[in-house]
């Protein structure tokens, strides 16, 4: 039947019934749950939990409270099964993916350390001699990060009203977590418990000044005894190390006794202590403007031995992690309101441990001296090309080349990396190997994307050995070991409060996904160099 237009004039359907339907649509509109306008938080608290597991965690569910990590999976928006876009995972190049939403291909911090290509010493992620520490002797800033930050952002687009801080028991956590243009970063330091910063934020808050002087660790550990927390945590055991373990008993003696303390199941209460203060302090909360905070915790084992050595110290850092978790959100709902605080809990994605001899169990494994590679490496290339230091030096799996004596002699960095490449795949305990030209101008693959992520042309080698799974990375020349594993780490992605709904959701997402979720809900722009979407769901 063809479409007939109605004329109003004459029609029984008058205009008269349009205009009075007006309100009655309106209303309609209104109570549609699609058209609900979320209120944006007071305060963001995007904790990021160095070492944390989904296996570990729920395991160790019989012995929580109630508020902590039984709060955020109960009334939380969960995401189950998490990654990173990236491989090679350490705290800082995760953090600084959090932040920014993107990975170090963008963001520049491949690891916590790399190799200065002037000076051909290890220099941290963090360093730079322009700016002073403050109550510590190390030198530090932002100055490698080289893309913005969530609190960046939030900086810009509240014209530097937002409050934004970073508090981490480690330099490079606290300060990628920051970013560049926060109000400050503080952390532990090594070599005397003090909570210390940097002058690239300005001078330390007196608030800050008032909390370190009102407590120093250094007095605090004379008396202090680790032992379980209670006895459900002394005598419940989930690992299978020979059954329950005898309660242990920790003291913190001699020049390693910070080192130590910021392994153990203690540190967490010594960050959120600083971290209320932090808020209460600095006026976190008390307007309509979105405030962030960043918070680093630690639930990695005791001095990063084996868990079969230290399987009570683990399941009580879990313990007092639950409780930490709680205090800090209750105390923010207490002040702002749960409608009015954010939080946001996830991992670092990986596990950094001691493992025991894998020869005892017969275990396919191996040493892999990346020096002596790297020396023969040279001695082949100097009896191709003629006398010269064409190896750098070495870090990690990374080697380094001699960009100078290349163009020196005129030599093609291609024929270099690709010779040298045909040598390495003949080595034992190699699996393969990736140049930067591979990396950068290479097909793309599934396997070989993760890898590009993790690489950055300005700080990364110029190759890349991956060593076969159980085998041994030994630079001869720093003494370092690694074991390379390359096991699936379970861990969560949780948002809490804020009036979000909660549910448990089982897709797999990616953590670079945060900063641009955290920026939807606070209304302002993603990180300049994030791409990753929002999750969806959140109604803002």
């Amino acid at each position: 039947m063809p479409f007939s237009p109605i004329n109003y004039e004459n029609s029984n359907f008058g205009m008269s019934k349009i205009v009075s339907l007006i309100p009655i649509a309106a209303l309609a509109c209104i109570s549609s749950p699609a058209q609900v306008t979320q209120t944006v938080p007071r305060i963001v608290v995007n904790i990021t939990v160095d070492q944390l597991r989904s296996d570990y965690m729920n395991a160790f569910m019989p012995i929580y409270g109630e508020k902590g990590f039984k709060r955020l999976l109960k009334d939380g928006k969960v995401y189950n099964h998490a990654e990173y876009p990236q491989s090679g995972l350490s705290r800082a190049s995760s953090i600084a993916t959090v932040s920014t939403g993107t990975v170090p291909y963008d963001h520049g911090i491949i690891g916590e350390e790399w190799l200065d290509r002037k000076t051909l010493r290890p220099v941290s992620c963090v360093d730079d001699d322009s700016y002073e520490g403050l109550l510590t002797a190390e030198k530090t800033s932002p100055v490698h990060l080289t893309v913005s930050t969530i609190g960046d952002e939030l900086k810009i687009a509240s014209e530097g009203k937002s409050v934004v801080y970073a508090i981490s028991p480690f330099r490079d956590a606290s300060v990628l977590g920051a970013g560049h243009a926060a109000d400050g970063a503080f952390w532990i330091n090594r070599l005397t418990g003090r909570w210390c910063g940097t002058s690239y934020y300005g001078a330390f808050p007196t608030w800050a000044s008032a909390v370190d002087r009102q407590s120093l660790l250094d007095d605090r550990l004379k008396s202090t005894l680790w032992k379980p927390i209670s006895e459900l945590s002394g005598n419940f055991s989930y690992f299978l190390s020979g059954g329950v373990k005898k309660p242990f008993e920790h003291r913190f003696k001699g020049d390693l006794r910070f080192t130590s303390f910021l392994t153990s199941g203690l540190v967490n209460e010594h960050v959120c202590d600083f971290a209320l203060a932090c808020i209460n302090g600095s006026g976190m909360g008390n307007d309509e403007i979105t405030d962030y905070l960043s918070v680093t915790f630690y639930a990695g084992n005791f001095e990063s031995k084996p868990v079969a050595d230290y399987p009570m110290e683990l399941q009580d850092t879990y313990l007092r992690l639950d409780q930490s978790i709680a205090r800090l959100i209750d105390s923010v709902e207490s002040k702002v309101g749960k409608d009015h605080v954010l939080v946001v809990l996830t991992s670092t994605g990986y596990c950094n441990e001691e493992t025991r001899n894998l020869y005892t169990y017969r275990i396919p494994t191996g040493t892999f001296y990346i020096s002596r590679t790297a020396g023969l490496l040279n001695m082949y290339l100097g009896a191709i090309f003629g006398n010269g230091q064409y190896i750098d030096g070495t870090y990690g799996n990374a080697i380094y080349l001699n960009h100078k004596l290349l163009e020196e002699k005129q030599i093609s960095l291609g024929d270099v990396l690709g010779r040298c490449e045909e040598i390495l795949l003949q080595s034992d305990g190699v699996k393969e190997v990736y140049t930067s030209q591979r990396l950068v101008q290479g097909a793309w693959t599934p396997s070989i994307s993760k890898i590009r992520n993790s690489y950055n042309s300005k700080v990364s080698g110029d190759i890349l050995v991956q060593v076969s799974p159980g085998w041994y990375i030994f630079n001869e020349d720093t003494k370092d070991t690694r074991l390379v594993r390359e096991s699936y780490v379970p861990f969560p992605i949780i948002f809490y409060g804020n009036r979000l709904e909660s549910s448990i959701i089982e897709t797999p997402v990616s953590v670079d996904c945060i900063a641009a979720t955290i920026a939807q809900v606070v209304r302002i722009r993603a990180p300049n160099a994030c791409s990753s979407a929002a999750l969806g769901g959140f109604s803002y």
